[in-house]
């Protein structure tokens, strides 16, 4: 058995594009990408691969879904044997064996720790918003950074009490262990057995996987004692790694793939700087060095990577070799630097979206001739440091896997440094021999060479018959819609009364059914509905579904979690999304679906009332009318709800 942080790592370095290319000629479109479908003959490119939301779907035949089913579908594969197989192309080791109980525990213990860091969040949120120390010192702080209180509720900012052991005490009442506020890092105990806030005192930023859970956060000081540092953040734990993690890249990353570029900065108040500004396509490293877990994840929205910095000659040198990952992993970097004084952050103040980008495009270059130019500034006429640099550069440009950019790279640096270019291409050539760049992995060659010779016939991958098979049109209308809202949002949180604490969607959809002893009719949609209901909240729900090992389940996931369309820019002004319109949203679809199944049962309740009067039946006729009469009073309850039906008499 391959235990769930295997599948999700497997899941977290898995790209959608990167895979279908092996099989599928793409070609971008828009956001996406778009080639011929490769389940069935088509003439005109129907298949569409979405790199934000890792999907991909023909809206010709049907097929589609998350990596792991595209890899099952076009290889024939079972779920275990897809998981393999990409585990194997990224490099990641699967030890097969039965769960041990303590695995079953660890499993257990990371839904416990995404729940108690989503309630931590709720709590410094209140402490800024609603606590008068939190208002009169943390709000104060921000407001006096310029961040107004819009960007302040997107980011999800908050405040810890200065009291060291204010969240102890709550998070204690809430029914917390003392186990699981160590294990988060929200607290750490003292010598003598204390557990105290790490944060006490501090503003919060939360940090976000990509899928939108809180696994960190970061508090910074507000006082100026410099005995204290100035950020204290979350450690390493079972769901938190720095070196997976992008501050930002959540809220950034449609942004990111739909401009095809991203700017890289480094800190928290960079990235909400610029989003105040009108710039969302950026994301922070923390102050820690690039690793290939975070490139990796960058280059699944974008190659195209601008590097912000403030102008400190020291943190620049000190970031290239960073730089260096970004273009061995194929990446166009640019870089820009900012005005003496500026950072990113203090650049976006009195700046527009607009203003702030075409300084970008006036003033970036390709990192190569930046770093040339750099290095250069420093080698003066000393000819040992002089072949120092063209050496440092040289590495820069080996690592690059496109021969063509290598060969315009290297043309570029002969120039600037005044050599040949034949001097600077053998010196790459040796480089690339000797191992200075990383190898290609001797499994993605080979997966794309079987790619090539492997055939799918259109027989064999037939578009299979909807998984919802309802008893009435209306129904199943109301049905898929309930469902689709259940695929996209079913782990987030919705608050069914200001007195309540939230529930997730899947849940209040599932308790709200019950209650009126109704159950969706489709079988697959039924599994669909208890499999979410019982995520954390916070949780990706989407991804967590369309990597179900049920093929029902993740089919119907992939179906309904995909759209054929995108609104427009221009439509998309004034737009509020519906992940912020669930507790409006959800209760809607809720009272359509039982009006569908109440007009259904009506219609059926004619139908047997004229076969009573056939057969002279009066008891079964006043039978029927009663029942009639009874869901007719139903009916008009649940269109004065609705609003927009009459109810003729």
């Amino acid at each position: 058995m391959i235990d769930r942080a295997t599948i999700q790592r497997i899941l977290d370095a898995a790209d959608i594009v990167d895979v279908v290319k092996d099989f599928v000629t793409l070609k971008k479109a828009g956001v996406n990408y778009k080639g011929l479908c490769p389940f069935h003959n088509e003439k005109t490119p129907s298949f569409i691969v979405s790199p934000a939301k890792q999907l991909c779907k023909c809206f010709s035949c049907g097929k589609g879904g998350g990596v792991v089913h595209f890899v099952m579908e076009h290889e024939q594969m079972t779920y275990p044997e897809a998981l393999r197989w990409l585990a194997r192309r990224y490099g990641i080791e699967i030890k097969e064996r039965e769960l041990t109980d303590d695995e079953r525990q660890a499993a257990s213990l990371r839904e416990s720790m995404f729940a108690i860091n989503a309630w931590a969040t709720e709590y410094y949120e209140h402490q800024l918003h609603d606590d008068v120390d939190g208002v009169a010192y943390g709000m104060a702080y921000l407001r006096s950074r310029g961040f107004r209180d819009d960007i302040i509720r997107k980011f999800r900012l908050g405040f810890s009490p200065t009291a060291r052991d204010a969240i102890v005490k709550a998070a204690t009442a809430r029914g917390f262990s003392r186990q699981m506020l160590e294990k988060t890092g929200i607290c750490y105990s003292t010598e003598d057995g204390r557990l105290i806030d790490r944060y006490h005192g501090r503003v919060i930023f939360p940090v976000h996987t990509v899928s939108g859970s809180i696994v960190a956060f970061g508090g910074r000081i507000l006082s100026s004692d410099k005995k204290l540092a100035k950020y204290v953040n979350s450690p390493e734990s079972e769901i938190y790694s720095k070196s997976r993690e992008l501050y930002g890249l959540y809220l950034a990353k449609h942004a990111i793939a739909k401009a095809d570029c991203c700017y890289l900065v480094e800190g928290y108040t960079d990235v909400i700087s610029m989003h105040q500004c009108g710039i969302e396509n950026v994301v922070a490293s923390s102050g820690t060095s690039l690793t290939e877990g975070q490139i990796r994840l960058l280059h699944r929205f974008t190659s195209n990577i601008t590097v912000l910095y403030d102008g400190d000659a020291a943190g620049i040198k000190a970031s290239l070799r960073g730089i260096d990952m970004l273009l061995a992993e194929g990446l166009n970097v640019k870089v820009l630097l900012l005005p003496d004084g500026d950072d990113p952050d203090s650049f976006a103040r009195g700046r527009t979206a607009s203003e702030y980008r075409a300084y970008i495009e006036a003033n970036q270059v390709d990192f190569i001739r930046f770093k040339t130019r750099l290095l250069l500034s420093d080698a003066t006429d000393d000819p040992i440091r002089r072949a120092a640099l063209i050496d440092d550069i040289v590495t820069s440009i080996a690592v690059i896997p496109s021969d063509v950019v290598r060969q315009m790279y290297g043309a570029e640096c002969a120039r600037l440094l005044s050599v040949s270019e034949e001097l600077i291409m053998n010196e790459v050539a040796k480089k690339r021999v000797n191992g200075t760049t990383p190898p290609q992995r001797a499994e993605t060659q080979q997966a794309g060479e079987e790619a090539v010779s492997h055939e799918v016939s259109a027989e064999s991958n037939a578009p299979s018959t909807s998984a919802l098979q309802p008893k009435s049109s209306a129904i199943s209308r109301s049905e898929t819609l309930l469902l689709t809202a259940i695929v996209r949002h079913g782990a987030s949180p919705l608050c069914p009364a200001p007195s309540m604490p939230p529930v997730s969607v899947a849940t209040y959809i599932a308790a709200d059914l019950a209650a009126d002893g109704l159950t969706l009719e489709s079988e697959d949609g039924r599994k669909l509905l208890a499999e979410t209901a019982t995520m954390p909240i916070g949780t990706n729900s989407l991804q967590l579904l369309m990597s179900h090992p049920d093929a029902a389940i993740s089919n119907l996931a992939s179906r309904l979690g995909t759209d054929a369309y995108h609104l427009s820019p221009l439509l998309s002004q004034g737009y509020t999304p519906e992940a912020e319109r669930l507790d409006e949203i959800i209760p809607r679809l809720l009272h359509d679906y039982k009006h569908a199944v109440v007009k259904t049962r009506m219609q059926q309740l004619l139908s047997d009332l004229q076969k009573a009067e056939t057969q002279a039946d009066p008891a079964l006729s006043r039978d029927i009318m009663s029942q009639y009469a009874a869901l007719a009073a139903i009916e008009r309850q649940l269109a004065a709800v609705l609003g927009d039906r009459v109810i003729n008499g």
